[in-house]
């Protein structure tokens, strides 16, 4: 289970380093990264992916509207990305557009991460309370 929150910063370009707690969860040299719902961008290892994504896939294509466009936002922004023996990934520059810049923050969310920048996770997390 994916837990916790971590700090980080963007090293190199678009590059950052997957927590250690996180990545042991992950067991895997590879995740998939797509556009979240609020502002944060969403992580899965490949099998979460393949397991969450399976109810979305199973509505009907032709006669459900919001299915259809759930599965454009989902799939067509999402990629796989390598993950480095030290955790270090790139971030594609598509999802970069959630304005991830200077701090950012990792939450874990149980089958999931999402990475944020810090002070819009801040703000967020705070109308949560």
């Amino acid at each position: 289970m994916l837990l916790g929150t971590y700090e980080a910063r963007l090293i190199g370009k678009n590059r950052l380093v997957l927590p250690s707690r996180l990545r042991k969860e992950i067991r895997g040299d590879r995740i998939v990264l797509t556009v979240g719902f609020e502002e944060g961008i969403f992580g899965f290892s490949e099998d979460k992916w393949t397991e969450v994504t399976a109810t979305d896939l199973a509505r009907p294509l032709f006669s459900d509207e919001s299915a259809r466009n759930l599965r454009r936002k989902m799939f067509a922004n999402a990629a796989v990305v390598d993950v480095d023996s030290q955790g270090r990934f790139v971030i594609p520059e598509n999802l970069l557009e959630k304005e991830l810049t200077g701090n950012i923050v990792f939450i874990g969310a149980g089958d999931h991460f999402e990475i944020w920048n810090s002070k819009k996770w801040e703000e967020y997390s705070k109308r949560l309370k």
